[in-house]
């Protein structure tokens, strides 16, 4: 009966499944076609550079001999340099050419490794390239073998900055701590999936299943075969140099269908051991330094003890747990003590004992502050007994001086927490993580600690919030601060669109929930005064996006405070406590001394991220059955722009009259900054969690599998009284894709980090059910084709030239999210989503990417009521999708018995 609702999420229909209509794969270069042209000039040119490569590398090998008697055996593959076609898929090197696929490149360029030092397959193909013998022609997209006989190109691709520029002066005795990326995908490959005839039988067709099925088991296991190999001759490696491995970890533990692409090695060890190493291990594709933790670097003065007089209740038995991954927890705070789930704490830290789980960190903690924000967020009672939502656990892994010991590798500390808690009884599904490195994310690689949120969450139903990381006061360049970028001229907030501001590490993860920080408004005291001039402006050590491969980072912020400046030149500057009104209210340790039990006395992206997780698990106390998937999406989708933001977005909607084109660019420019401080903006946990009468959300439940190639339609009624054309009110579309899949960390391009990628796209305004369907799905066009229409103002958009903002697109990453404001008028009497797979790294047919939807409707001025007519449209929709479902069942039987 109409009214008889709390206002819960409804339902997404999926309509239709099935193959999708791609587009066509991308043509040969110029350079392939005019390589195919003149076939003697290219062969000549490749054959003469793999003659100087082999070469030169034998030489090496036996000088190394004779240089270094006893030196351990290495493997006997030859790394080389390639650069090759970039629009074609280089998966050909492994099956046309046996290349063993190392590391994927910019501009075309890839590293691989041939276990035949004279490349006898390569140079077979090449003789048949002259000749034009059939399926030789792959060899026209091999465009270049790199001349690199000191190694000069190769050192720069897999070295870090630091350590290339210190390469040429590595003291032989000196210790070095690295961390090496070692490749283990070698040549095999999952063979394709057999096609069953019209005239197979069945005992035939099953013979041929299982002779497939075997081929890629032993695929799987020759890739595990090689792993393990490569984790042995290192080990006898640093045998002979007296090294150390600190850790070894897998970007992928193997499992059936899971790929060990690589591993990650943490070494100490000596110079010329260190040199030995890279310049001569094939399979190496990348050496970096462990990077240092950095948290905000102003912790607060020891203030006066102020009494509480608040004396919280414990959560239900059954509320969400939240896992705080950090430096660990006061846990007999006051404001804390009932909420602690204490039987479970666990400290990770190295040397230390289990039960060492106090915050240590002097003076007010931070693990501390963090928990305290989970369980409050912006609203830190002074009195009263307020009950707590959630249950706070605690996985110590930050030493008392907010550091992580170098013995301590992050990867392995993250797995650690997040399966120790995830396997609790508890089933523990929200984590945060407020730790970041100290600099900049690399936009080489995934880094080995984001690749392992990527993986956790592909392995798990976890959502892992993570903080976007704080710009210092000072740095190094080019690791620059707040104060070299004004010292340079830079204003803030102009200093925020450089490099050296990007996110920290490991922030620029696809499936970590990345928060950045925004201010609370324009403040002074004193001297001081804060850097934002407006509400809700980007905190000044807020690091911003985009991440790695243009992906859109931070996704969301919250408040966490502003730095603060003096007028004088060069300016006073300090990040958080000189004016408490910039600072957030945190709950803060008082085990060095009194002090206050809560404060405003430090800021920074830490305590950003705790307010979303705290958002995130107000959405599992609502929907504890969905998938964490679901919980990043709702987060995601109840976000919006500040009214500043907002009015960006307005005037590029509604340009007002006479504006200029450079007023345009610059207005542009303005919105593109905000993005990439703000991403989607601020979430809100009442949009998240329930409707009004004015918005509706609607939902997918559980996770959907999708299939390369493979198009899902939903599907949803808009009622008649939404679209009457004698009304014009504006209605707000939000649409969010949230998904995972296997990642592949030695490849460095978004379409190839991923097995399978995902996106989505809309019906257009004007567009019938059908014409959509025919613009979709491959099947459904019967030759005829789709009507145009006209596609909604989005702000991203697939195509960047089309959305409002142009820097970014909209499916560039795992979670997907566009809006646009159109008139009621203008809608079809159906909105239809379009979720498409697409084919990544994996060849396997049965690689499959995991992903929820979430689609919501808002009238801006609240002129109609809207959630009752979408829930009695969408309840007569279900009703006929469920008939014709039974209609189809009927009819297959109705043909198995004939």
């Amino acid at each position: 009966m109409p009214g008889a609702h709390n206002f819960e999420h409804l339902p997404l229909i999926l309509r239709y499944h099935g193959p999708a209509r791609m587009g066509l794969p991308p043509l040969p270069g110029p350079q392939t076609l005019a390589n195919r042209t003149d076939r003697q000039t290219h062969s000549s040119v490749l054959e003469t550079a793999v003659q100087g490569l082999t070469t030169s590398w034998q030489t090496r090998r036996a000088q190394r001999q004779v240089t270094e008697p006893g030196a351990p055996e290495l493997p006997a593959g030859i790394p080389i340099l390639l650069q090759i076609d970039p629009d074609i898929d280089l998966d050909f090197l492994r099956h046309a050419l046996k290349f063993e696929i190392v590391a994927e490149q910019e501009e075309g360029y890839v590293i691989v490794a041939s276990e035949d030092i004279q490349l006898s397959t390569f140079r077979s193909t090449l003789r048949d390239f002259v000749n034009a013998v059939r399926g030789s022609a792959t060899i026209a997209q091999v465009h270049q073998v790199v001349d690199d006989p000191n190694q000069t190109n190769r050192l720069g691709r897999i070295l870090s900055e630091n350590l290339m520029g210190i390469w040429g002066s590595i003291d032989d005795d000196q210790p070095y701590i690295v961390d090496v990326g070692i490749s283990c995908a070698g040549t095999q490959e999952i063979p394709k999936r057999p096609v069953r005839g019209e005239r197979t039988s069945d005992a035939q067709w099953a013979a041929k299943e299982y002779a497939w099925s075997e081929k890629r088991a032993a695929a799987y296991n020759e890739w595990d075969d090689i792993k393990i190999e490569r984790e042995t001759s290192i080990q006898k490696f640093t045998e002979f140099y007296q090294a150390e491995i600190l850790h070894m970890r897998d970007s992928a533990d193997f499992d059936a269908g899971v790929l060990p692409d690589s591993f990650t090695v943490r070494l100490k060890i000596s110079g010329k051991g260190l040199k030995d190493f890279v310049l001569n291990y094939p399979y190496i594709f990348e050496v970096i330094e462990p990077e240092d933790i950095a948290l905000p670097q102003h912790q607060g003065q020891q203030g006066v003890q102020v009494a509480t007089a608040v004396a919280p209740v414990a959560p239900a038995a059954d509320a969400p747990a939240v896992c705080v991954i950090d430096s660990g927890i006061q846990e007999a705070h006051v404001m804390l003590q009932p909420g602690i789930d204490q039987a479970t704490s666990h400290c990770f830290l190295p040397g230390q004992a289990a039960t060492a789980i106090a915050d240590e960190v002097a003076p007010g903690g931070h693990g501390t502050r963090v928990a305290g924000a989970v369980l409050y967020g912006e609203e830190v009672p002074a009195d009263g007994t307020p009950q707590l939502p959630f249950w706070i656990q605690n996985a110590r892994v930050l030493d008392a001086q907010n550091a992580m010991p170098v013995e301590l590798f992050p990867p392995e500390a993250l797995r650690k927490a997040v399966e120790r808690f995830n396997d609790s009884p508890r089933q523990t599904r929200i984590f945060n993580h407020s730790i970041n490195a100290r600099s900049y994310c690399r936009t080489r690689y995934m880094s080995s600690w984001a690749a392992e949120i990527d993986q956790l969450c592909n392995e798990r139903d976890v959502l892992i919030v993570q903080s976007a990381g704080n710009l210092p006061l000072q740095g190094t360049p080019p690791f620059l601060g707040i104060i070299d970028h004004l010292t340079a001229g830079r204003d803030y907030p102009a200093y925020l669109v450089e490099s050296s501001a990007r996110i920290a590490n490991p922030g620029q993860s696809l499936q970590a929930l990345t928060v950045g920080s925004i201010a609370y408004d324009a403040a002074e005291q004193g001297a001081w005064r804060t850097f934002a001039a407006q509400p809700a402006g980007p905190s000044a050590f807020s690091r911003t996006g985009p991440g790695i491969w243009n992906v859109i980072k931070p996704e969301v912020v919250e408040y966490g405070g502003d730095a603060a400046r003096t007028n004088n030149a060069p300016p006073g500057l300090q990040a958080g406590g000189v004016i408490p009104a910039a600072c957030p209210n945190l709950v803060r340790s008082t085990l060095h001394g009194p002090g206050p039990a809560a404060d405003r006395d430090t800021a920074g992206t830490s305590f950003a991220a705790p307010k979303v997780a705290r958002i995130a698990a107000q959405v599992q106390r609502v929907l504890p059955a969905e998938p964490a998937l679901l919980y990043r999406a709702l987060v995601v989708q109840s976000a919006q722009w500040p009214a500043w933001a907002e009015d960006l977005l307005r005037r590029l909607r509604n340009p007002p009259p006479g504006m200029t084109p450079p007023e345009k660019q610059a207005l542009f420019a303005s919105a593109s900054t905000a993005f990439r401080s703000l991403g989607f903006g601020i979430p809100d946990a009442a949009r998240a969690t329930t409707n009004t009468d004015h918005r509706t959300t609607l939902i997918t439940s559980g996770e959907t599998g999708i299939h390369a190639g493979e198009c899902h339609i939903f599907q949803v009624p808009i009622p008649a009284e939404l679209r009457q054309q004698a009304d014009e009110f504006d209605i707000r579309i939000d649409v969010t894709l949230s998904y995972v899949a296997q990642p592949r960390r030695t490849r460095r391009n978004l379409r190839r980090y991923l097995s399978t990628w995902v996106d989505w796209k809309a019906s257009r305004l004007g567009e019938g059910l059908h014409d959509f369907r025919v613009r979709a799905m491959k099947d459904a066009a019967n030759g005829e084709a789709p009507l145009p229409g006209t596609t909604l103002p989005w702000v991203l958009h697939d195509k960047p030239q089309d959305g409002l903002i142009r820097d970014f697109k909209r499916n560039s990453g795992t979670v997907q999210k566009d809006w646009a404001v159109v008139r009621s008028n203008s809608l079809p009497d159906h909105f239809c989503i379009a979720v498409v797979g697409h084919q990544g790294w994996s060849h396997d047919p049965d690689s499959t990417a995991r992903y929820v939807l979430a689609v919501t409707f808002e009238i801006l001025g609240g002129e109609i009521t809207i959630y009752e007519p979408l829930r009695a449209a969408i309840a007569e929709l279900q009703a006929q999708t469920e008939v014709e479902i039974d209609a189809n069942e009927v009819e297959v039987e109705v043909e198995a018995t004939e």
